[in-house]
């Protein structure tokens, strides 16, 4: 017919290269606002990285636990909060265990509860925002935080100097491995289902909903900084013992991101993987054998 465009059999026109080209464009457009409202929703910034909250979950009473509630501040006047929990009889260290992005101390104590029996004293404590510590949490807050913990139990005389160690979980562990390489008195270094980087974290999250890897990528880079991550500061802990706990069901911190934390790392390092174990499960699936673990660790560090 007159006036119409003639379609070959079987579908419409092809179509011209700059019409390609402008169809292109949108999709670019299309997944670039999709990565960045993936990227703030579902990863988020750094700002909402973290899931703080003051609702009490664990008391150490109710753990049957000694315990003096402490506060300090970090460098920037920040008053933090947390609990000594001294060992029972003498004292073989003191564990500043770092926690890991949600809640607040009293949700992760029991991650910690066991080792005043194991003969270790433990500061256990919230960083800026979390819990009863002021402020608003961001990355490098949390890093101040870490140094004021390692400050304070310092300060104690029921502390020796010689025999601090640090225990970080998830969250917890990306934050250890930073502070404990620019605080030598951290003797040994223990990260329990951590990663190596934020945004590579983020990257294998997103990944999940967009399939793609080059994309995920991108979403990372938009929403994330590469500020404070663990695997530019590992190799520094060295020659301090690093043991790395990962759960080869880990869907959270998954275990490939784990690896690349201890592969960067010098010796003596170990990697403990547990193929069946999901995030921070180490201490409640094989409890005897995490303890062990960890314990040795932190003996082997000042033998």
């Amino acid at each position: 017919m007159a006036g119409e465009r003639d379609e070959p059999a079987g579908g419409p026109a092809a179509e011209s290269p700059r019409r390609k080209r402008w169809r292109r464009f949108k999709w670019v457009v299309r997944i670039t606002v999709l990565l960045l409202i993936v990227g703030k929703f579902i990863v988020g910034f750094d700002s909402l990285f973290y899931y703080p909250d003051g609702k009490v979950y664990y008391t150490p009473e109710q753990l049957k636990l000694d315990y003096e509630a402490v506060t300090f501040n970090a460098a920037d006047g920040t008053r933090l909060s947390g609990w000594f929990l001294p060992a029972r009889g003498e004292p073989k260290g003191t564990v500043v265990h770092f926690h890991g992005n949600a809640a607040n101390i009293s949700a992760h104590i029991t991650f910690a509860a066991w080792l005043p029996a194991a003969g270790y004293n433990v500061l256990v404590f919230d960083y800026r925002g979390y819990g009863e510590s002021a402020g608003k949490v961001t990355r490098q807050g949390t890093i101040l935080d870490g140094h004021a913990a390692v400050d304070y139990v310092l300060t104690r005389p029921d502390v020796d100097p010689q025999r601090v160690f640090a225990f970080g979980q998830s969250l917890g562990g990306a934050v250890a491995v930073v502070v404990a390489a620019e605080r030598p008195e951290l003797r040994a270094v223990v990260v329990d289902s951590t990663f190596s980087s934020y945004r590579g974290i983020a990257a294998m999250h997103v990944q999940r909903f967009l399939l793609s890897k080059w994309l995920s990528r991108g979403v990372a880079r938009l929403a994330l900084s590469d500020d404070y991550d663990p695997i530019d500061y590992v190799a520094r802990l060295a020659p301090r013992p690093l043991l790395v706990i990962t759960g080869g069901q880990d869907e959270i911190c998954f275990p490939e991101s784990g690896r690349e934390l201890y592969e960067a790392a010098e010796e003596p390092k170990e990697l403990w993987l547990l193929p069946d174990a999901t995030h921070t499960e180490a201490l409640f699936m094989d409890s005897d054998e995490a303890q062990r673990r960890i314990t040795g660790w932190f003996e082997q560090a000042v033998e």
